[in-house]
């Protein structure tokens, strides 16, 4: 049957492989398809074969597991639907080339030894999900060790390898299956024991210290459809104030979403970009929601001007940070934006063709500098990753001045049913990379409070208003990923192609 139709079993396969990510989780079924994968790959009739084998298993698997980019784009574009479905498969058509390259250099070191194969896939696996991280621009998104979140202890190990390096030993997992199935038993049991023994290994949930600060989490469920209408700007408000207003005077936290309000916080703009609204007047209103201590993290706009000052060129997606004294103690700007939602890249050319629709607006959003952290007093440092930007792992954090933990403000609303769960799951991943826990704010879910262990401690289920009254999960020491960074994904990478390659020479 693969020797007859190994395209088509390759694309199918790839398919149902990202059944494992959320909200499916069907984990086992994506371990059996990189098993049967790994037997179509190495029946390859040549290099060409080999690599268009993957590439079709690449496709299958990036169309299935990206399929909420459909609805998101609907709602960035105010377009169809089905022309949503059209960007799905031409990304996944660009993104499919990465398990093709891994594929064809597993095949020309692995051919004739199936152990070897196994090693060089896993290392290659690892090479390509670093570059996809990073070529223009890079696209992370689902890397394949975030299936193991529900694998006992084995997400605990992204700490010492990253998370690429996790992929790795799921692939590790796969082949000890498919060398089980080719009765290798010699090579397939030690794999597959440690992938056993792993997986079995319980999770252990500490309590959190009692000295831990107080947070509040905010989620107004305030949909994509209604954030930026007209007339709405007070009802949403609303919505925001209803969930933050308390009786308890200890002072705590409180985390609004990504671009929680469309008023400007900065004075200095001209009268005419405020509609209204001065920033005094904004923050003494917010001021009026917290406590005498409180401190309020929100995502909110800023305006870029030319030289002269009086006409803005371009913004940033920030996140302040506010006492109740209505004064700003920090702004972080958004450094990865999103291509084609936050920029349009070459916008006179392409808006010359008329597809400026695909970034609305006179003018793109700017980056900021990069990962940064804002001191918040007596509440610790914290580090701020707007919304996608928590999915690139080893960039979520200022080394030179570590927080306390992360704030993850988040605008999951038009991420569809399968975008908000699997974005939760990237963000545990981080949490367990870095040793930090993160806390995460979104208008319609799903908004948590994820300890530095990986574990969610609180949250708000999708399409729900709410809020979560915590205290803040400890920090670990640095992990070794916090020290070093992905050095050690390719390092691992390093060692499995080199053993592939040792093996194969040995074997000649």
């Amino acid at each position: 049957m693969i020797a007859r139709h190994p395209y088509a079993i390759s694309l199918f396969a790839g398919g149902l492989s990202a059944t494992g990510f959320a909200p499916l989780n069907l984990w086992p079924l994506t371990i059996l398809m990189l098993a049967l994968w790994m037997a179509i790959v190495m029946q390859a009739k040549s290099r060409k074969a080999a690599f268009f084998t993957g590439w079709l298993f690449g496709l299958g698997h990036f169309v299935i597991g990206l399929n909420w980019i459909a609805k998101a784009f609907t709602f960035q574009a105010a377009m169809p639907e089905w022309l949503g479905y059209v960007a799905v498969v031409l990304l996944s058509l660009y993104l499919a080339v990465f398990p093709a390259l891994a594929a064809l250099v597993a095949f020309w070191v692995g051919k004739e030894r199936p152990v070897t194969f196994v090693l060089a896939l896993a290392g290659m696996w690892i090479i390509t999900e670093w570059l996809r991280s990073w070529v223009f621009s890079g696209f992370i998104w689902n890397p394949l060790g975030v299936i193991a979140l529900p694998l006992g202890q084995m997400a605990s190990l992204s700490m010492f390898v990253g998370s690429y390096g996790l992929s790795a030993l799921l692939f590790a997992g796969a082949g000890g299956l498919w060398l089980l199935f080719q009765k290798r038993w010699q090579a397939a049991f030690p794999l597959m024991a440690i992938f056993a023994g792993l997986s079995l290994i319980p999770h252990q949930v500490k309590q959190i210290s009692p000295e831990q600060p107080l947070l509040t989490v905010v989620q107004p469920n305030i949909g994509q459809q209604d954030k930026w209408q007209a007339g709405y700007e007070q009802q949403n408000l609303a919505k925001l104030a209803e969930l933050t207003l308390r009786e308890d005077d200890r002072p705590r936290i409180i985390f609004w979403p990504e671009a929680a309000i469309p008023d400007y916080l900065e004075t200095g703009y001209p009268a005419r970009y405020y509609y209204g609204r001065p920033p005094e007047f904004v923050r003494q209103q917010l001021g009026g929601l917290m406590k005498p201590d409180d401190v309020l993290v929100l995502g909110a706009l800023k305006l870029e001007f030319d030289e002269a000052g009086g006409r803005a060129v371009g913004a940033r997606n920030s996140v302040f940070a506010m006492d109740a004294q209505h004064e700003l103690l920090g702004r972080y700007d958004k450094s990865h934006l999103v291509p084609y939602g936050e920029y349009l890249p070459m916008r006179p050319l392409l808006s010359a063709l008329g597809l400026s629709r695909l970034a609305p607006g006179d003018f793109d959003f700017w980056p900021g500098p990069g990962a940064r952290s804002l001191d918040l007093g007596q509440f610790g440092k914290a580090g701020l990753q707007v919304c996608y930007e928590i999915i690139f792992s080893g960039q979520v954090v200022d080394p030179a001045n570590r927080p306390d933990f992360i704030f993850n403000p988040s605008n999951d609303a038009w991420f569809g049913s399968w975008g908000p769960p699997q974005h939760l799951a990237q963000a545990r991943l981080r949490a367990i990379e870095e040793g930090l826990p993160v806390i995460r704010s979104t208008p319609t879910g799903i908004s948590a409070v994820i300890d530095a262990n990986g574990t969610v401690r609180a949250s708000v289920a999708m399409g729900q208003a709410g809020r979560i009254d915590s205290r803040l999960p400890e920090a670990k020491a640095p992990t070794l990923f916090a020290r070093y960074g992905n050095i050690l994904s390719l390092g691992l990478a390093l060692i499995l192609l080199l053993s592939a390659i040792a093996i194969r020479v040995r074997g000649r």
